[in-house]
């Protein structure tokens, strides 16, 4: 039976283990309790088939190729995936970036190492460079009914973005074919921040929140960050090799479809102190 091992079972990752599962495949989760046992940790990574993880570097290094780097390297497994994020990118202006753009000269400089060490692991790795992930409980309706959306007056500032739902069907897609390498998936309309939060007010019927100045907006210093830079992500590559088409192409299809999953009360407009970066 084919046997995925996710480590890092946070947002993402168990979404896609749950549609591995469905398939009927074995599914092992390792948080950070089970990978504090190296002998099982090792035992596992033996005995997988696939292999994802959703690690963050934590302190400028990947824990996991820190940890068991060399036995990753090893590994029978005839898939190995990693998810990244198109922070590797850094800022290029409002560019498009596709996945022969430069890597490493952004906020990001410890992702795009890792990215890179993962690409050079194994000759079965498939990195996935990931934009501003939203979804269920994740999205710019949440944070304007929670009062923490906010408009910055920088007129010429572009994001890409992407659903979850979308990702679990690249990361599908490219269990079931496609060469290793790195592979953007990223909606096809990169917007401004505040056009999507416009948006969200828009389909909850709210006001839109003030237009403010990046150093009137109480933003943390992630956010800020976040801020700094300026890119369009390119999903090209991935449509032609994988096979895969976001099922919402854009901000407006997936926050239209998310109206569908959140609940009609505790909205408030009240503002509230910002927290998070977009990755």
């Amino acid at each position: 039976m084919a046997r995925l091992l996710i480590v890092g079972p946070g947002y993402t990752a168990s979404r896609i283990g749950a549609a591995i599962a469905a398939r009927g495949w074995s599914v092992v989760s390792a948080g950070r309790d089970q990978t504090a046992d190296r002998a099982a940790m090792l035992n596992e990574i033996a005995a997988a088939t696939h292999i994802l993880s959703s690690v963050p570097p934590q302190q400028d290094r990947d824990p996991l190729l820190e940890a068991f780097g060399a036995a990753l390297a090893e590994s029978p497994a005839r898939w190995i995936g990693y998810l990244s994020s198109t922070g590797v990118y850094g800022d290029a202006g409002g560019a498009w970036v596709d996945e022969g753009a430069p890597v490493g000269g952004g906020r990001r400089s410890a992702r795009a190492a890792a990215d890179a060490a993962w690409l050079a692991l194994h000759a079965e790795t498939r990195v996935f460079r990931l934009p501003g992930i939203y979804g269920p409980g994740r999205s710019a309706l949440d944070r304007v009914r929670q009062g923490r959306a906010h408009r910055i007056d920088l007129p010429d500032q572009v994001f890409s973005r992407v659903h979850v739902d979308d990702i679990v069907a690249g990361v599908l897609a490219a269990i079931d074919r496609g060469p290793a390498g790195a592979y953007n998936l990223a909606d096809d309309l990169p917007a401004s921040q505040n056009a999507v939060i416009e948006a969200a007010c828009d389909l909850l019927g709210l006001p839109w929140p003030p237009l403010l100045p990046l150093d009137d907006a109480g933003l943390s210093v992630p956010a800020r960050a976040f801020y700094a830079e300026n890119r369009r992500v390119a999903n090209g590559k991935a449509k032609r090799l994988l096979g895969w088409r976001p099922r919402f192409p854009d901000y407006r299809a997936g926050l239209r479809a998310l109206t569908a999953t959140i609940s009609p009360t505790n909205t408030s407009t009240a503002p509230r102190a910002a927290n998070g970066d977009q990755t």
